[in-house]
Parts: structure tokens; C-alpha cells; sequence
């Protein structure tokens, strides 16, 4: 009976039960229509209660359950969708590692039928592409490595590739011909395949190789008649090298110098090997070896002094002692093939190699390096030089100097241009922000300093000198006083300013003496102002010289008697060269 009839509260302590019923089932509420199972609602409780309310179907059951309340709480807000993440970067430098073999079949060989290979699958999450890698075995025979380069693999002849979803361990794979077995995986990849529901096969053991296995047996062991085991020498002390730093002094020969070298020691075999040490633009072919890999003599016998070495192969038949490594000791001279080699430095291994073999503690280094021997003060031991004479021309527009040097005859200098136009810095100027010389810096008795050379201004023409007075706050007064000395002097060009060797030369006295009857000669001619800058016109170069035929061309369009036989023989004298005419003499017969 219920509470309900008897009015009571339906609380703890307040409620009981019917001990008198004994009917518990529950009304059927599956039934058949047409041959369906249909679902019906109960029609009254267990053991035929009737039912206090109206039982809810199933789909009513479910959109209840769904409903949210809007009256209440509003509608839900929609969540934020989840940020996208390429593949690439969710599986960037992820790789399932699977452990694998397949047997390779070897008709040839009575050893062995087959060959089981090792080899490490490796499957890149980023883009699904796989790649096998076979562990290299020293001394093997076999190529190996990257068996098969890194890419999606087929699968099938349908254009589908491997997936990490076909691979499992104790599953077998063909790839290229090849079948694969997998017999594990590493941690990674177990934990990534049964994160995304894969249930892996239990790990199996990797097959081994059989020949392999049988040369792992222990040999027969061989009685070694001699007291010196060449073959456990060779294996003890293979790829074992004792390497010394050594210098080569033959500076007290002529042309000798001092040369570095690197020598090897094998233990193996005791042979030595001596390499070149080179340094970039050291000026010598780079030669790798100055000694081939060979057994050095110590001693030789009595009567093998007179062996021919250079055609024979020296055996022990020869020789009393060999170079062996206790000869090699850092901070002693060492003598090999004629040249006396002192060892300074050695490497880490040699040192540790010394200490253990011969008690050794310590090898330091040597410092074998020569002070830098003092500057040698450059001087112009040259007397050719102080007779010598230039032209400079100084360029207003562009700052530049150009130098020519009149040829001479029988000087033994070849004459020409001496310098192209440039600029030039002064002495003892910044590199960074250099000073070059002006206008201002030229003038008579000036010391012009060229890349190292030494010009002395001993005079200056007519142009130079009507420019210096017209600008004369360019100048120092000193230079205003040399010009103002100079044309006190009567100044007149280079040969009658000191070049004793040229007042005593017959030609310019001759020279003169024609240049002295033509200014009488010619005074008054209408050319006299313009006939020096026609010249300086052709001549771009300021050299003072022009070819014959411009030399012609200009003469005759000034109207110069150049048929006078006084005239003929002062442009003969103005002629160093066959095809150059020294206009400046030329032009000093026109001058007042």
C-alpha cells in the first residue's frame, strides 16, 4: 500500500510496504505487428499497480533530454571552434621507428644460401612518407645505408601508399620487391599507435644472420712460431698515428728560409710520412707530401753506404737499425733524407701515447717562432736620378696630376708619360679621409711628394706664373716670393736652371743659339701671343709634346716660316724622337 491512501507524508520513516503482495511482474510492453517488434507503453505498474501518471515514451524521453531552457537561462552560446593546425606542424619531427628485416637470397657463394639484413623502417608523420636504412657494419662488404631514399611508397598498383595504419609489428610489407617483416617499434611509436586505437601485435625476436653468427664462433687458435706477431700488431695498433709539428731551418743557406711540416708516425708498420704545412698565398705549389709513407734507416751497414737508393728499395739486408718511435721526442733535431728537422709540438693522442709506452709526463711545446727583424729605412741611393726632369701638369677642373718625362737620348731611361692623371694625396694624410694636394701646393722650389717619390719645382711657364699672380690668396707668401725671385731672375725653362749636364751638351748649346737669332728674328709676329695655346690645345696630355703632322697642321695655320733654313734646323733640334716635336723650345723662339 502506498502513502498516498493512508495520507501520510511521503518521507523516511513514514513509508512501507504491502506484505501481503505477492505479485511482482512487470507488464510486456514489447510486441509484433506484420511481422515487426513494436514497443508499446505499460499500462499499469509491476504486479498490476495500477500507474499513479501517464508514462513518457522513449522519444519524448530523449527530446526532454535535449531541451534546453530558454526561459531560464537564454540560449547557449555557441563554443569556439578549435584552431586548425596543419599536419606539418602538429607532427613536425615526428617519426615512428620500426625495427625490420628481409632475407637476401646469395646463389653465388657455397658459405652461405641467403642473408638475413637488418634495417630500421622510418615513417614521417608530416607527410606520410617513409624511407628503410640499413645500420652500417664495419668492414661488411655490403653497401649499405639509405636502402631506400625517403618518399611515399607504393602500396599497391592502384596508386595507394603505405598509411602507419598498415604497419603493426609481426606484419609483413613488400616494398619494391622486397618483403619487409617488422618485429618491433620503439616507445614512441607504441604509445602513438594505441593512442589512436591501434592494437599492437606482440614484439617477436629479430632474426640473425647465420653466417654472421658462425664467424662470431671462436677460431682455432694458431702457435706463432716468431717472438713478433705482425698480425696482432696490425690489429692493436691500426688507425693509430703519433703526429709531431716540426720546422725545417735552411735560412744559412742562400735562398733558404724556414718551412713547417706535419710528421706522421704509424705504429702499425713504423713507417713516417712528412706533409707540407701551407698557408694561403705562401707562393709555393701546394705538394701534399714532401715524404711518401715509408720505413726510414737509421743505420745502415758498413758496406751499404754506396747503395743506390734512389733506384733500389732498401730491405734489412741494409740496414742496422729503423727510425722507431722513441727517436721522436719534442725539443730534439731530427735527421731524415738530409734534412735535419726539430720537432716542437705534438698532438694529444702522442702525448698520452709517450706517457703510457716510455714514462714520459709531459712533452710541451716548443715556441719556435723569430722576432720580426727592424724596418730597413728606405733611401734613393740612385745618382741617376737627380738629373732627371719632369713636366707636371696640374688640372683646375678636376684636381688631378699627370707627369711625363721627356725622353733624352742615350740615358738609358725610357722617357714618356712617368704618371696618368690622378689624384694624389699627401704624405702622412688619413686613410679614411685623405688630403690631396691643390693648386696652392705648386709652386718654384716646392718638394711634391708622389707614391714615395720626391719632385723638386724648379720652374714653371708663362701661364702658371700670370695664374699665381692673379690668385695670389691661394698662395703662401713664400711661394709668392719664389715666383717674385724667379722673374727678377729672368727665369727661362728647365735646361738653364741647373742641369749642369745639359749646359755642357754641344746640342743645347746649339739649341740656344738658334732660339737667341730667332727671337730677334721673329719679333713682332702676329702668332707670338697664340702660337703656345694652340700647342697646349692637341697637346690634352700637358707633355709638351705633339706628333709632326699636328706640329705642321698648327705652324701652318699661324703662318710660321717653317721653309726657312733657320726655322728647319731649330725643329730638327726640337726632336727627340723621330715622330715627336718638343714644342716648348719651339714656342721660347716666339717670346720676347
Amino acid at each position: 500500500m502506498s502513502n498516498r491512501v493512508h495520507g501520510l507524508p511521503f518521507l523516511p520513516g513514514t513509508s512501507f510496504s504491502d506484505s501481503t503482495k505477492t505479485a511482482f511482474h512487470r507488464s510486456q510492453t514489447l510486441g509484433y505487428r506484420n511481422g515487426y517488434a513494436v514497443a508499446r507503453r505499460p499500462t499499469v505498474g509491476i504486479g498490476g499497480d495500477r500507474l499513479q501518471v501517464t508514462p513518457l515514451s522513449q522519444a519524448q524521453l530523449e527530446e526532454l533530454a535535449s531541451k534546453a531552457p530558454f526561459l531560464t537561462y537564454g540560449p547557449p552560446k555557441q563554443a569556439p571552434p578549435a584552431e586548425f593546425i596543419p599536419a606539418y606542424v602538429a607532427f613536425d619531427k615526428k617519426v615512428l621507428k620500426f625495427d625490420a628485416y628481409f632475407q637476401e637470397d646469395i646463389p653465388t657463394s657455397t658459405e652461405e644460401h641467403y642473408r638475413i639484413r637488418q634495417v630500421n623502417i622510418y615513417y614521417y608523420l608530416e607527410d606520410d612518407s617513409m624511407s628503410v636504412i640499413e645500420p652500417i657494419v664495419e668492414n661488411s662488404g655490403i653497401p649499405q645505408g639509405k636502402l631506400i631514399k625517403r618518399h611515399c611508397l607504393p602500396k599497391n598498383d592502384v596508386g595507394d601508399h603505405y598509411h602507419w595504419k598498415d604497419l603493426n609489428r609481426g606484419v609483413d610489407i613488400t616494398i619494391y620487391g622486397k618483403t619487409f617483416r617488422i618485429v618491433d617499434c620503439d616507445q614512441f611509436t607504441q604509445a602513438f599507435l594505441e593512442s589512436q586505437g591501434i592494437e599492437l601485435n606482440p614484439p617477436e625476436k629479430m632474426a640473425l644472420d647465420p653466417y654472421t653468427e658462425l664467424r662470431k664462433q671462436p677460431l682455432r687458435k694458431y702457435v706463432t712460431p716468431s717472438d713478433f706477431d705482425q698480425l696482432k700488431r696490425f690489429l692493436t695498433f691500426d688507425k693509430q698515428v703519433l703526429r709531431f709539428y716540426a720546422i725545417w731551418d735552411d735560412t744559412d743557406s742562400m735562398f733558404g728560409e724556414c718551412q713547417n711540416y706535419v710528421i706522421h708516425y704509424y705504429l702499425m708498420d713504423d713507417t713516417v710520412e712528412i706533409r707540407e704545412v701551407h698557408e694561403r698565398n705562401d707562393g709555393r705549389d701546394p705538394f701534399p707530401l714532401l715524404m711518401n709513407r715509408q720505413r726510414i734507416p737509421k743505420v745502415l751497414v758498413e758496406n751499404a753506404k754506396n747503395f743506390p737508393q734512389c733506384v733500389l728499395e732498401i730491405s734489412d739486408q741494409e740496414v742496422l737499425e729503423w727510425y722507431t718511435a722513441k727517436d721522436f721526442i719534442v725539443g730534439k733535431p731530427l735527421t731524415i733524407l738530409g734534412r735535419t728537422f726539430f720537432i716542437y709540438d705534438c698532438d694529444q693522442f702522442t702525448r698520452q701515447f709517450y706517457k703510457e709506452k716510455f714514462g714520459i709526463p709531459d712533452l710541451p711545446r716548443i715556441d719556435v717562432s723569430k722576432p720580426e727583424p727592424p724596418p730597413v729605412k728606405q733611401e734613393s741611393p740612385i745618382p741617376e736620378d737627380k738629373d732627371r726632369r719632369f713636366i707636371f701638369s696640374y688640372f683646375l677642373a678636376t684636381d688631378m696630376i699627370s707627369i711625363f718625362e721627356p725622353p733624352v737620348r742615350n740615358s738609358g731611361i725610357i722617357g714618356g708619360k712617368y704618371l696618368g692623371r690622378s689624384r694624389v694625396a699627401k704624405p702622412l694624410s688619413p686613410v679614411d679621409s685623405p688630403v690631396y694636394y691643390g693648386p696652392g701646393d705648386f709652386f718654384i722650389g716646392a718638394v711634391i711628394e708622389v707614391f714615395g717619390h720626391r719632385f723638386v719645382i724648379i720652374d714653371a711657364d708663362e701661364y702658371v706664373l700670370k695664374y699665381m699672380e692673379s690668385h695670389a690668396d691661394q698662395y703662401s707668401p713664400e711661394a709668392l716670393a719664389s715666383v717674385q725671385s724667379h722673374i727678377r731672375k729672368g727665369g727661362a725653362v728647365a735646361p738653364d736652371l741647373g742641369n749642369k749636364q745639359a749646359k755642357e751638351d754641344p746640342g743645347v748649346q746649339e739649341l740656344e743659339a738658334l732660339i737667341h737669332t730667332m727671337q730677334k728674328r721673329l719679333t713682332g709676329h702676329p702668332c707670338q701671343d697664340k702660337i703656345r695655346e694652340a700647342f697646349q690645345v692637341y697637346d690634352k696630355e700637358a707633355s709638351g709634346y705633339v706628333d709632326r703632322e699636328t706640329f705642321f697642321k698648327i705652324c701652318d695655320s699661324l703662318n710660321v716660316p717653317v721653309d726657312d733654313s733657320v726655322v728647319k734646323e731649330l725643329i730638327r733640334l726640337c726632336c727627340p724622337e723621330e715622330d715627336k716635336i718638343d714644342y716648348h723650345n719651339f714656342v721660347r723662339a716666339f717670346s720676347a
